[in-house]
């Protein structure tokens, strides 16, 4: 059973589908074949960012002091600006100019920073700290490898499909669509997180 709930809890920290559409607005201008090595890339990136958070995340927050609320709201915060970022057009996702070549511009960062965000690792921590204690942190490794694997799939299925260039306007859209939604993400992250410590203090 608490496999099932820690697959659960990451799958929506990780939201396959927001994933999908960030790499999918990043993306929309390559080849398939650049698509599925991004993808490939960008899942690996995200799978050892979270890994080492499960195995090492506890003992670091211990070592410099500092409580699961107060990363969870650092994480909201981190959220907050990306989609503040993306709603005013100045996102990582925006389109590269014609001039500046294809390939100009294009990360995969604004995926990576959305799927493994301060408030996923806060969320790999908690598991972590709460399944396992100090023992090796099974529970969350086992989701952390189904979320990814899953948003793997959203992401490929992403990839598969033949990249066409959309108008600006809908291309403006989409990005400020999914900005709401981070920003609402990292709001929701941060209240959480002020609610959760000031009632354990």
């Amino acid at each position: 059973m608490k496999y099932l709930q820690a697959t659960i809890t990451l799958l929506s920290l990780i939201n396959p589908l927001v994933s999908a559409m960030i790499f999918n607005e990043i993306e929309h201008s390559r080849s398939r074949k650049e698509r599925f090595t991004d993808a490939i890339q960008a899942l690996i990136a995200i799978l050892v960012v979270l890994g080492i958070a499960a195995l090492v995340g506890v003992r670091l927050l211990d070592v410099f002091g500092i409580s699961l609320q107060v990363f969870r709201v650092a994480g909201g915060v981190v959220l907050v600006w990306m989609g503040f970022a993306m709603l005013r057009g100045t996102g990582g996702t925006t389109t590269p100019s014609r001039e500046a070549g294809p390939d100009s511009g294009h990360s995969l960062a604004p995926l990576v920073l959305f799927a493994a965000s301060p408030g996923t690792i806060t969320g790999v921590i908690t598991l972590a700290a709460t399944h396992t204690g100090t023992a090796l942190p099974t529970t969350a490794l086992v989701g952390i490898v189904i979320a990814v694997s899953v948003t793997g799939i959203a992401l490929l299925l992403t990839g598969m499909a033949d990249g066409k260039q959309r108008s600006g306007l809908m291309h403006d859209l989409n990005t400020r669509f999914m900005g709401l939604i981070v920003l609402a993400m990292g709001f929701q992250f941060g209240l959480v997180g002020i609610k959760e410590f000031f009632a354990a203090s």
